[in-house]
């Protein structure tokens, strides 16, 4: 079973993220993790104005943009973004806001989903923006999925960390690199969306 880890990063976190996620979903026999990317609409000349969005852009070179396919094909989808003002990024609910047709066909319907985040500040609404994607999920008929406290690390946390999903705080200048806690919620989560996938799916 394909497990779809659909993506926005900026400077870079939430593909750090998005990596650490299909670890997780790589632990679990018989899944498989498919890292994507969406589409950039920030004009090139603003990524490229400054270093840290360059470095951002530089990092994600070799990852795919998703496909239509690539949602088809999925029994299980982590959706990750960094935080616009306690909502979800542009660029990720662009390409959420194409899945109408699949919405229409009920791909999507009892399949698990998931989101993950990131912040600059610790209370830079990491809770709402996953909480405001949640809504979108239920309207396309995914089972939504978050980390439950049996993952010691949401106990342990200084950083980001929730049962409504995984989340970074990157500091004021976006370079704090994910902690321990951090990453082994990522993994924990991932693991749990392959696990609840290859039930469902059965």
């Amino acid at each position: 079973m394909k497990v779809l880890i659909v993506y926005y990063s900026t400077f870079g976190n939430v593909c750090k993220m998005a990596k650490l996620v299909a670890e997780g979903v790589n632990q679990v026999e018989g899944a498989e993790a498919v890292i994507r990317r969406v589409p950039e609409l920030m004009p090139e000349a603003v990524i490229q104005s400054r270093e840290d969005t360059k470095a951002g852009a530089e990092m994600q070179k070799g990852v795919p943009v998703v496909t239509l396919d690539d949602f088809k094909e999925a029994g299980a989808i982590a959706f990750g973004t960094p935080t616009r003002f306690g909502n979800v990024s542009a660029q990720l609910k662009n390409q959420i806001d194409q899945l109408g047709s699949l919405w229409m066909q009920r791909i999507f319907e009892g399949k698990p989903a998931g989101v993950f985040v990131s912040t600059g500040t610790l209370h830079g609404g990491q809770e709402s923006t996953i909480l405001s994607l949640m809504n979108v999920l239920f309207h396309l008929g995914f089972v939504v999925v978050g980390v439950p406290y049996s993952v010691p690390d949401l106990y342990l946390t200084q950083g980001g960390g929730a049962p409504y999903g995984p989340d970074h705080v990157a500091g004021a200048e976006n370079s704090r690199e994910i902690d321990e806690h951090e990453a082994n919620i990522c993994r924990a989560f991932g693991k749990r969306l392959a696990e609840i996938g290859l039930k469902l799916n059965r």
